[in-house]
């Protein structure tokens, strides 16, 4: 396992973990308020393959205040990733819901550069409603930092799945653990991937499985809607787990992911919800 780094044009820096390896490239690709670590255990439940997993501009241990955060600089990362550390092949790309949202739009815009794309609780469709971003905004800059420690970070922000990978990735300072992006960073990222992207999503060209939880953040209608604008998109539905079901689902995502990277050799997944 190796950290590297991959430096933009604007001065940002883009972290990455690269497992190595000579199999297939398959990129990684965490939430909003999320890092690459929380993806390291599905990271190693996939053998065989070159796992990067890249810390999104304004996350993790990338840079924590970029200027830029329209969607077309996360594309320009990426694509700056996969040319920079596995040039000349081609990527599949995994991510979560706003990592969902980054790799469809990768995959839309740079097709020579990607063989897959899997989509675990992401959508196109945007959000009409302002407050949505804000309230996120707001919600992050609530967070009564530093927190003196682990415990009291549990303690405020509570027992949601995501919320142990967030205090594992809390930064130990001098006064206490801070996260490690900053709230309005988050608001705007937000803000552009709430735009509708319906256009770049029927006219997508590479593989897609589009993955949802039980009891995750899109309605049936939701989801329908985003295989009817795509029929060739396949879906599988969850059985368990939330928005992030990384975490509170593990065996039934990876199985699925696992059974989809490796579908030339095992047959089409068994879908549901369609």
């Amino acid at each position: 396992m190796m950290d590297r780094t991959v430096l933009r044009p604007d001065g940002v820096w883009i972290a990455v973990t690269d497992l190595g390896g000579d199999g297939p490239t398959v990129v990684l690709l965490h939430g909003l308020a999320g890092s690459s670590r929380e993806l390291l255990p599905t990271a190693h439940a996939l053998p065989g393959y070159r796992v990067l997993l890249v810390d999104q501009r304004g996350h993790g241990a990338s840079t924590r205040l970029p200027d830029d955060l329209s969607r077309e600089a996360f594309v320009g990362d990426l694509v700056a990733v996969i040319e920079e550390l596995v040039p000349g092949r081609r990527a599949t790309l995994v991510g979560q819901s706003m990592g969902a949202h980054t790799a469809f739009l990768v995959a839309a815009a740079r097709p020579d550069l990607v063989e897959g794309l899997v989509m675990l609780e992401g959508h196109v469709a945007g959000n009409g409603d302002p407050g949505e971003a804000a309230g996120l905004g707001s919600y992050f800059e609530s967070w009564p930092v530093p927190f003196e420690d682990e415990a009291a970070a549990r303690g405020f922000l509570g027992d949601d799945a995501i919320v142990k990978a967030w205090v594992a990735d809390l930064l130990q300072t001098d006064d206490g653990l801070v996260p490690r992006f900053d709230a309005s960073v988050m608001q705007r990222t937000i803000e552009a991937v709430h735009e509708p992207r319906w256009q770049e999503w029927e006219a997508l060209q590479v593989p897609t499985l589009a993955v949802f939880a039980k009891h995750g953040m899109f309605s049936d209608a939701d989801k329908d809607e985003l295989v009817r604008r795509r029929p060739e998109t396949e879906r599988v539905d969850l059985a368990d787990g939330s928005h992030d079901a990384h975490l509170d689902a593990f065996d039934e995502w990876t199985d699925v992911l696992h059974h989809w990277l490796s579908r030339d050799q095992t047959g089409p997944l068994r879908t549901s919800g369609r």
